[in-house]
């Protein structure tokens, strides 16, 4: 199985997918992330959800400084 880490290079790595999509795709799989949690997941699931999904935001960053920024400063407020 490719590791998340692998997963946000690949789709940064794509030249033929323009920026919006890349972003899309990237949300997904955060949105994704979140959506499998459940009430009985441990705290270091939860913290490995939230470990993957500060890089997926530093990813879009890359992209697009502004959303990056925004999505990382809302993450930050909610410790």
């Amino acid at each position: 199985m490719i590791s998340r880490v692998e997963s946000i290079n690949k789709i940064l790595s794509y030249k033929t997918w323009t920026d919006k999509k890349k972003i899309d795709s990237l949300l997904e799989m955060d949105c994704s992330m979140y959506a499998s949690l459940g009430t009985d997941s441990t705290k270091k699931e939860k913290e490995g959800v939230r470990k993957n999904s500060r890089s997926i935001y530093k990813a879009i960053k890359e992209i697009d400084p502004n959303l990056g920024t925004t999505l990382i400063s809302v993450m930050d407020k909610d410790n």
